[in-house]
């Protein structure tokens, strides 16, 4: 793929050679980028193997080009840009992608969870098959699988929510709640707790991963919400931030930039996992049409989080040029960039 626009000539071997980039968008030959090149940079950077060019605000491709500046000359010299280089362009072009199915079990599925019964309607099975489609034909740089995995007396069950003194501020009595209620126990802290009926108890049938989900050689399993007093929707902590997984250890171990996201419940363990991978700090992608949910208002506001903090929402089949480097996308890009500004200005 090749165009030309103001004289340069767009091709994925742009990208190849730093050298070769920094000569090629330095189209006044003064051996130093000013916005407007920086731009071209972006035009030719933020696009898909089908030649459609993703639109980037006038705000915010200055945003970028001042991360970069970093003496506030107006310019990115060839140091400023070696740094461009190396911590965003690179990344954009070639990302480091994981694949996260968070909590495909049989509970949520046709058990004591199945979320075909609550608000949404939703049915769980349907995320199977496009998360086997994408296990088979997308190259992951490394794939997890999370599992809910409770112990008997766990705080979010329903028949266990007599074990705990609740606050006097609980909206509703142990002898009032129902399934899906929220409750406050008296702690300490007091703690609102949403409950759920018994679900993933640990080595049972309802915790074991779906019989039809591809499981690949390599993977690795994560075991979230162990804790009895605590729950944990993220696969990267738990609900009061007091425990984290190995989940972020094992992707600083593979040098992951992208995170792609998917699985059960799109509103509660999904969007609470994808949120955390956000404000973590990755580039984090929900596939949509391999997820499911509880409630549809709350599917809604998991969406708004996901778009206002940067995130994209994908359907399977655009993923896999993502994953190559062929359909760069600008809410990727932009938070990259400030995520590299957030930790220069915390040295």
């Amino acid at each position: 793929m090749s165009e030309v626009s103001n004289g340069v000539e767009f091709n994925e071997e742009v990208f190849t050679e730093m050298d070769a980039c920094y000569e090629t968008f330095d189209k006044d030959g003064d051996g130093k980028l000013n916005l407007d090149e920086f731009r071209l940079i972006c035009k030719a950077l933020f696009r898909n193997d089908k030649g459609h060019i993703y639109p980037l605000s006038e705000d915010r491709a200055r945003h970028i080009f001042n991360v970069f500046d970093t003496n506030g000359d107006g310019f990115i010299d060839k140091e400023e840009f070696t740094f461009c280089w190396n911590h965003w362009i690179k990344v954009i072009v070639r990302p480091v992608s994981a694949f996260l199915i968070v909590d495909v079990q049989n509970d949520f599925i046709s058990g004591t969870l199945n979320i075909s019964k609550c608000n949404a309607q939703q049915d769980g099975s349907e995320v199977v098959e496009p998360i086997n489609h994408l296990l088979d034909t997308v190259p992951f740089d490394c794939v997890f699988y999370s599992l809910d995995w409770h112990p008997p007396d766990h705080v979010s069950f329903i028949d266990n929510v007599h074990m705990r003194e609740l606050h006097p501020s609980s909206p509703v009595s142990a002898d009032r709640a129902a399934a899906y209620d929220t409750v406050i126990f008296a702690g300490p802290p007091p703690m609102r707790q949403r409950l759920w009926p018994r679900h993933c108890v640990q080595d049972t049938w309802g915790a074991e991963l779906h019989n039809d989900l591809k499981i690949v050689e390599g993977a690795t399993k994560v075991y979230k919400g162990t804790n009895p007093e605590v729950d944990s929707y993220s696969v990267f902590w738990d609900n009061k931030k007091l425990t984290d997984t190995s989940l972020s250890t094992q992707l600083r171990l593979r040098g992951a930039t992208d995170i792609y996201i998917c699985g059960l419940a799109y509103d509660v363990c999904v969007g609470a996992t994808i949120a955390d991978a956000l404000a973590i700090g990755y580039r984090a992608v929900l596939v949509e049409d391999a997820s499911r949910g509880v409630d549809l208002a709350d599917i809604e506001k998991t969406k708004a989080t996901i778009v206002n903090n940067n995130g994209v929402i994908v359907r399977s089949d655009e993923v896999l040029p993502m994953v190559e480097g062929r359909d760069r996308r600008p809410e990727l890009g932009y938070k990259l960039a400030m995520e590299l500004k957030r930790a220069m200005e915390e040295k």
